[in-house]
Order: C-alpha cells, then sequence, then structure tokens
C-alpha cells in the first residue's frame, strides 16, 4: 500500500520551521495496560449500494425481475431490426416456493439476423476487462428451444462475449453458462447483457445471474478489489450483518438469517432499510466466508425485537421465538456437525466452526421509544450465557435494570471540531463497569467520502480510543462503502468509494490502515509537555515481542509542530521508519478520477532515543522505533 522512498535522515525529512516546541517523553519500559488485541475491526451494512452494487460481485441488476407499475426495473426490451417481443410480469409461477413469480417474454418475431431479447445494464453498467470468463446461469420455463446470451458494449454495439443456452423445455430448470472475453477488449463498464431469442415463441425466465473472478475464486464470492482493501486496513473483525440492515424498517424486513441460507433461488429477498430491495445474496454463510477469506472473527449481530420504524416485542413469551433464533444462528456459527444447525452449516459446504467471542443483541435499541431494551437484553443475555457462557454480550444501549453486559456498543457521529473536543472522553471513565464497543463512528466531512480534515479528526479521536483500550476493546468506522454513481448515496462521508470499474480509500482509510497496521501490545507510559498547538495528539504503544515502539504524532494545525521524542528504558537502534499522510488544505481528498492525491509516504530515517523532528501541518505521521 505505501510508496517506498529513498532513505533520509529524521531531520531533513521535515524541514519547516516551527514557532512551538515540545517534548514527548516515552517511558518504554513501563506500559500503562494492555492493547486491546481486538481494536481495530470492520462495520458494514446495506447502505450506499454496499452489498448489492458494492461488494457482492453480482453484475446482474435485479436479477429476481422485481416489478411495479413502472416494469421491470433495470430490464427494457432489446429488439433488433423487425424482430419484436413484449414483457409481462407472471405471478404465482416461479422456479421456488420464495421466487414465486418470473417474466414471461412472448416473441412475435426473431430470426438468426434480428433477433429479439431482453437487456440488463447492471450496476451503472458492467464492468468486463480481457481474457476473462465470467459465469452466469438462470433459471427458464418454456419450449423456445435455445437462447443467445451477450455481452455488449451499451456504445458501439460490439459483442464482447457470446454464447448459446440449449435446453430451454419444459418445465423449470436452471441452465449455466459461460462467457469469455478476449484480449483485445478494452477494459470498461459500459457494458450490458443481452438474453435474445432467434424465433418466436414464449420463455419465462428468472434469477439471471453473472459474475466475473471473485475474491479467492469464491462461489458467490465478492468483488476482489474491495476485499483487498479491507485486508489492507488490517482489521481484526467484521461486525455482522451491520446496523438497520439487522433491523429492518418493520419486523418483517429484518435480516432473517434461515432465510439467506443455501441455493439462490430459495432465497425470498427483502427490502433494506434505503429505499431498495436487497437480493440476500450476502446471507449469513457468505458473511462468515467473508471473515474467513480476511482472516478475521465475526462479531455477531442478532435481531433483538426492535425495528426503525418503532416495531418492538414485548419481552416475555412473545420474545422467546426471536431469542432462540439467536441461539439458533449461534448455533450455525459455532456449532459442530453432531448439532442440528452446524448439521445445515455442514450440508452448505463448511463443515469446520468459525471462531465466535462477540454477540451483540440488536443496534440502536436507544432510539426505542418503548423503553423495553433492558428487559429485552435481559431476556436475550441469559439465555445466551446459559448455553453458552464464554461468549460475551454486547448491549446497544445502557441497560438500566441491573443486568451487566461484557459491553456497551457507542456511536458517534460528529464533525472534526467536535472529535477534536472528544480526545480525553474516555481518560477518567470508571473502568469498574462494562467494556467499549465503539462500533460506529466518523468524522462527518467531505463527499462522498472524507476530506484530509476528516481524516485528521479521525487520527486525533483514534489516539484517545488507543491510550484508553484497557477500556475500549473494539471499535469500527462506519459506513465503509460507498457507490460515487449518481444515486448511489445515502450517507455521505464514507470510507471507500468506488464505481463498476475501480475503487479507491479516502484520506480516512489511510489513518485507518496506518493505525491498526502500526499498533503495539502494550500502551507505553508518555507524557507530553511544552509548547503545544491546540490540534496535536500522540499516542505510543509498543510490540516488545517485535521490539518495535510506534509513535502516532497526530497535527491538525495548519502550523508545524515541533517535538522533540525522548525514549527511556529501551535500546534504540539507529533504523527507524516514518509514514506520512498529509496535505496542503483540510478539503482536500481522494476521488474516482484522483485516487492517489493523499495517501501515506514512508522514509527510510536515522533514529536515536533522542529525536528531534517536525510534525508537518495538516499531517499524521507514525515513527516505528526498533527498540528492545
Amino acid at each position: 500500500m505505501f510508496r517506498k522512498l529513498s532513505a533520509l535522515a529524521l531531520a531533513a525529512a521535515v524541514s519547516t520551521t516551527c514557532h512551538a516546541q515540545a517534548t514527548l517523553a516515552i517511558e518504554a519500559d513501563k506500559p500503562v495496560h494492555p492493547v486491546s488485541p481486538m481494536l481495530y475491526g470492520l462495520m458494514t451494512e446495506e447502505i450506499n449500494y454496499s452489498y448489492d452494487g458494492g461488494l457482492y460481485a453480482e453484475m446482474v441488476r435485479n436479477r429476481t425481475f422485481n416489478h411495479s407499475w413502472s416494469g421491470f426495473q433495470h430490464w427494457t426490451l432489446d429488439n433488433a431490426g423487425d424482430s419484436s417481443a413484449t414483457m409481462k410480469a407472471v405471478d404465482n409461477d416461479g422456479p421456488s416456493e420464495v421466487l414465486n413469480h418470473s417474466v414471461r417474454v412472448d416473441i412475435a418475431n426473431a430470426t438468426n439476423t434480428a433477433q429479439a431479447g431482453v437487456r440488463n445494464d447492471g450496476w451503472w453498467g458492467m464492468m468486463l476487462r480481457p481474457n476473462t470468463e465470467y459465469t452466469g446461469s438462470l433459471y427458464v420455463r418454456g419450449d423456445i428451444g435455445s437462447m443467445v446470451v451477450s455481452l455488449v458494449n451499451s456504445t458501439t454495439g460490439h459483442v464482447a462475449a457470446t454464447t448459446t443456452v440449449e435446453g430451454i423445455t419444459g418445465d423449470w430448470k436452471q441452465l449455466r453458462f459461460t462467457l469469455h472475453t478476449g484480449t483485445a477488449l478494452q477494459p470498461g463498464a459500459g457494458n450490458h447483457l443481452l438474453l435474445s431469442f432467434t424465433r418466436p415463441g414464449s420463455v419465462q425466465m428468472q434469477l439471471v445471474s453473472l459474475f466475473p473472478p471473485t475474491y479467492k475464486n469464491r462461489a458467490n464470492g465478492n468483488r476482489s478489489d474491495l476485499m483487498e482493501m479491507m485486508a489492507n486496513m488490517h482489521p481484526k473483525f467484521l461486525r455482522l450483518p451491520g446496523g438497520n440492515y439487522l433491523e429492518g424498517d418493520t419486523i418483517q424486513d429484518r435480516f432473517d438469517w434461515k432465510s439467506t441460507l443455501g441455493p439462490l433461488v430459495d432465497r425470498p429477498t427483502h427490502k433494506g432499510t434505503w429505499s431498495y430491495q436487497s437480493s440476500d445474496g450476502l446471507g449469513i454463510l457468505e458473511f462468515l466466508e467473508w471473515t474467513e477469506d480476511l482472516n478475521i472473527e465475526p462479531v455477531l449481530a442478532v435481531y433483538a425485537g426492535y425495528s426503525l420504524k418503532g416495531d418492538h416485542i414485548t419481552p416475555g413469551p412473545g420474545l422467546k421465538p426471536y431469542v432462540d433464533d439467536a441461539l439458533d444462528e449461534i448455533e450455525f456459527v459455532t456449532g459442530d456437525t453432531s448439532t442440528k444447525w452446524g448439521a445445515v452449516r455442514a450440508r452448505l459446504g463448511h463443515p469446520q466452526p468459525f471462531p465466535l467471542h462477540y454477540v451483540e443483541v440488536g443496534n440502536e435499541d436507544m432510539f426505542d421509544k418503548s423503553g423495553s431494551y433492558s428487559a429485552r437484553f435481559t431476556q436475550f443475555i441469559k439465555a445466551i450465557h446459559a448455553k453458552y457462557p464464554s461468549l460475551k454480550v454486547i448491549a446497544t444501549d445502557v441497560i438500566k435494570n441491573g443486568t451487566q453486559p461484557d459491553l456497551v456498543d457507542d456511536h458517534y457521529y460528529k464533525t472534526a471540531e467536535e472529535f477534536y473536543g472528544m480526545v480525553n472522553h474516555y481518560d477518567s471513565m470508571p473502568r469498574t463497569g462494562p467494556k467499549i464497543f465503539v462500533g460506529e463512528w466518523a468524522t462527518r466531512e467531505g463527499s462522498p467520502t472524507t476530506n484530509l480534515g476528516a481524516a485528521l479528526a479521525d487520527a486525533a479521536w483514534m489516539t484517545g480510543m488507543e491510550r484508553n483500550s484497557d477500556l475500549i476493546e473494539m471499535s469500527s468506522y462506519a459506513p465503509l462503502f460507498v457507490n460515487v454513481n449518481p444515486g448511489g448515496m445515502q450517507w455521505e462521508s464514507d470510507l471507500i468509494g468506488y464505481d463498476a470499474t475501480k475503487s479507491y480509500g479516502s484520506p480516512s482509510y489511510y489513518v485507518q490502515s496506518m493505525f491498526a497496521q502500526y499498533l503495539g501490545t502494550e500502551v507505553s507510559q508518555s507524557t507530553l509537555s511544552g509548547g503545544v498547538h491546540t490540534r496535536f495528539f500522540t499516542s505510543v504503544t509498543r510490540d516488545p515481542a517485535k521490539g518495535e515502539l510506534y509513535v502516532k504524532l497526530v497535527n491538525g494545525s495548519s502550523e508545524p509542530q515541533g517535538i522533540d521524542i525522548k525514549v527511556s528504558g529501551v535500546n534504540v537502534a539507529a533504523n527507524g521508519t516514518l509514514v506520512t499522510l498529509k496535505g496542503d488544505a483540510r478539503t482536500a481528498t481522494n476521488t474516482i478520477a484522483d485516487p492517489e492525491r493523499i495517501t501515506p509516504q514512508t522514509l527510510k530515517v536515522r533514529a536515536s532515543a533522542n529525536v528531534h523532528h517536525t510534525v508537518p501541518p495538516l499531517s499524521v505521521q507514525v515513527l516505528v522505533l526498533p527498540a528492545k
């Protein structure tokens, strides 16, 4: 991720004249407390087309032919020459009980040279690359015999890949196909999928799907570039299935994990909380495989009887089915093949249990005006601890009836100035209660992704989380993803932006990566004194096993900050590393067109136990000192 520059002396790395001198005294042999090994992780949910149209690699939009008064969104007729065809919704006739509807295409006129058909334009286009195989499938019913499947340039009409699907006879069946692009193809997203016919007849279709190569070649998998970007954040966990997406607007629209199991044809889809339909392609097993692919742990959020528009389940007998459902879900994640739901997981292709140490009960239940959360949480935690006593159970609001959660989930969406003022928020908080999970937080400045000003405030806040990592056990920025196409964003100031062709990290993304990559196992005793700018913040951690000391320096001021770094208690070797993220203005940012305007730069530097250094204005730096 980081570009290597030529080795320079530390003093020469930043030579700007500064007007204030500070001292950071570090007693590296005096740890204050351990750093939580789970401090930095990931939180995602279905917002900003994060899953469908984003991470989930499905290229077909509205693959299940959901329709309204305006027709089949993102499906249009494509009749060449004098061919003609019509589309019609068919209710109560589909390939499965849950996908019990379909589209019927009636072809009145069609020939080999004048084909009739339908097209899907994908998620703001379909990204095609040369010499690449795309795998597809669809369910069909009819007696038309065959269908031509093509990937076509939407501007020129050039056919990038084509194949013929045979066997369209009789009742519902699934047919599969592959499409291969040529080596001369110019990569780009201006393409569509065309399903066309060469003779008159009728055919019903459902669940048309097309996938590019996916991360680690997972079937029904994820976009490689977005998975790689998450891997480069060095996370320890994924909170799943994420926030409001768990709750749904209504109880009926919650993330019903059991309905996301098995073949796609058995997944009904459901309405998300941001005005678009979720395909349910990312089901509970796919979420867990996501954590496996990144070598991280799941933090499992279970539905707790409250939905966003105010519906709630009264604690007691009415809530028990939802508690039982959560216990089933935990068993699906952790149970061996002798258990009911562990055996279900094994039949779906994953006999080995997944690691699980954290379960979160609900999401943002402070918004439940019924006041029922304390009792609901108590009913959940008693049942979970009775069957799984080692699990840590997270509450999403203050529990007022005496029940003690293992962690409490705090959420903060603030301006930069507000976060600067909150850096010391946890410094004097009692250590006798639950641990803290800062499960959603972000500096909300910049659109669609954050700017440098937000990244500086993020970094300042993170120094406070590191200093208090005996209390703060976990944290995760939100939202993680945004589709930058027009209409793709519902929430601005996000971490990673993308379209169909590529992705990029915001300045805040690189702060997250820097802080997680350069994190010790213990907080070192340190004292900052002298002439310090009001927007200057530090964090010092050490990893004795690696023999490294990590000094994080955040200068949110427009003035440079001079600092003398004095290290005692360890031997500091001569060769260090300085990683710098900086820009010329707080509004500076990265975009889909200019993705690397602000990225970390890495220098090899001379180090010692006494370093005189100048921190540039509007910068985040990590000084890595070999210290044994």
